[in-house]
């Protein structure tokens, strides 16, 4: 019940209640609440570009591939921190040129692309050490690690074993 909810919301649903269900997902969830309290953050961050990537029709994977809807397996896909850091140095990128860049889609659909406000995400991963002045700059591998492990937690949600 609770993961056809979750899916149908990331694929018609507003942020927040994607976040309310994934809240409640995780409250019910018998994972300490450390995992529980960063776990939340990191899915408002990614929710905040792909909603409105999905609402502009501009889904794509970390590939560049065009993705027809926000599913849980594309929402586990942009998990990975570095994953995450490209997304944003992407958006960012497109923001200026006021076009979707460095995707597979075609350059129609880039065209009608729309700045995507990225101030949530940024604030996200500067909180974690990701430079955002730099894409090529490392960030430590600890907070990597501890991505994995949110990661884990929310696919285990995702996928409804948890």
């Amino acid at each position: 019940m609770i993961l056809n909810s979750i899916e149908t919301l990331l694929r018609n649903g507003e942020r927040s209640e994607i976040l309310g269900a994934l809240s409640a997902a995780l409250n019910r969830s018998d994972e300490a609440p450390f995992w529980r309290q960063k776990s939340l953050p990191f899915c408002e961050a990614i929710l905040s570009v792909l909603i409105p990537l999905r609402e502009q029709n501009l889904l794509f994977d970390p590939e560049g591939n065009s993705q027809p809807e926000l599913s849980p397996a594309l929402f586990i896909r942009w998990c990975d921190l570095l994953s995450l850091k490209t997304l944003a140095f992407t958006l960012a990128q497109s923001n200026f040129e006021e076009k979707l860049i460095r995707t597979k889609l075609s350059l129609e659909r880039c065209s009608t692309y729309t700045p995507i406000d990225l101030e949530i995400l940024g604030t996200y991963l500067s909180g974690y050490t990701v430079n955002l002045n730099d894409e090529w700059v490392d960030f430590p591998i600890t907070n990597y690690n501890l991505h994995i492990g949110m990661t884990s937690l929310i696919t285990k949600i995702l996928e409804g074993k948890c």
